[in-house]
């Protein structure tokens, strides 16, 4: 636990409530290997009826938390920012302990085998943590779009998705994203933005492999479509939250449907005034979702039989650390 006390401060008795329910939330989801933002802390708060749902409640309450920490009443280590990071170089004390580093985290492509690809993405990065702590296990790509997702970035996913369409492999997004104007439009737009690059650029790779055939007026035009729908055949985005099954059945505090947002119109005109925020479900609730989409989509006998490979693969690299002094003399000789 990360409490110090950096600033004696003073507190009012209803700051003092506000950092007790603080530390009963944050203790509950660290035993459950969880870290919060501040918005999702701010979603707890709105869902038990702590604070009103109210823009001037979320900063004060980013200011009570922010000096509560300060006067050590709150640990550190329970409000995250995703947003901002330190990179860095890897280092290693020996050849030996690369060799342990690298046996800890050997893993194969256990997709590879698979009928199905899958890609998780996330409308915010703020909610990265929740994909962090499922995704790896499930050996899932995942990616944070940061809302509407740039040309550079679509185009570049078509690219890295084509490969798989193009050995075989039918490809899914899981997409995440608020319930609002925006929110539900960029599931579309992602959607209709790789279809684009995918089929047009399937059609292009079936040129290049000579599976279609030119003529007189160029391209076999039939061929062409043919291949643009067998591309896109192989090709889903599933929007997995948030919906309105789940709306209605977890209940999250509902905002004001911003009715500048050039989509609010058709928005207002199928779910009504109200928007909902994907930070407002529990961290629990979002991972059993990505979770049981995962599992629609794999089969469990290819899956079980790569992560049999892949820790026959890891023995190999523990025990060659074990014995590196001995494998130093066979590579000297």
């Amino acid at each position: 636990m990360a409490r110090i006390v950096y600033e004696n401060r003073r507190f009012s008795n209803g700051s003092l409530a506000i950092i007790a329910h603080a530390n009963r939330i944050c203790e509950d989801y660290a035993e459950q290997g969880y870290d919060l933002t501040l918005r999702q802390l701010y979603y707890q708060f709105v869902s038990r009826d702590l604070i009103p749902n109210r823009q001037s409640e979320y900063k004060r309450l980013g200011s009570i938390i922010n000096d509560a920490r300060l006067a050590g009443r709150l640990d550190w280590d329970f409000i995250v920012d995703r947003t901002r990071n330190l990179e860095s170089n890897s280092h290693w004390d020996s050849p030996s302990s690369i060799l342990r580093g690298a046996a800890r985290g050997y893993a194969i492509d256990k997709w590879a085998d698979q009928e199905n690809r899958l890609e998780v993405w996330i409308e915010k990065d703020a909610l990265v943590g929740v994909l962090e702590s499922c995704c790896p296990d499930e050996d899932v790509p995942y990616f944070s779009c940061r809302g509407y997702t740039s040309q550079s970035e679509i185009w570049g996913a078509a690219q890295r998705l084509l490969e798989y369409i193009l050995k075989g492999q039918r490809v899914t997004i899981l997409h995440l994203g608020d319930h609002d104007p925006s929110g539900i439009d960029m599931t579309r737009d992602i959607r209709e933005r790789l279809q684009t690059f995918i089929s047009q650029d399937y059609m292009r790779a079936k040129v290049e492999e000579g599976e279609i055939e030119e003529d007189p007026e160029g391209y076999n035009r039939d061929q062409l479509r043919a291949a643009g729908r067998e591309a896109l055949g192989r090709f889903h985005v599933e929007r997995i939250a948030l919906n309105m099954d789940q709306i209605r059945q977890y209940n999250p505090p509902p905002n004001p449907a911003k009715l500048t947002d050039a989509r609010a119109r058709k928005y207002v005109q199928r779910f009504g005034n109200s928007s909902w925020e994907l930070d407002a479900l529990e961290p629990t609730v979002l991972v059993g979702l990505i979770r049981e989409a995962i599992e629609e989509h794999r089969n469990m006998d290819a899956w079980e039989s790569a992560v049999e490979r892949e820790e026959e693969d890891r023995t190999l690299l523990t025990a060659a650390s074990k014995r590196w002094d001995d494998v130093k003399k066979v590579l000297s000789a």
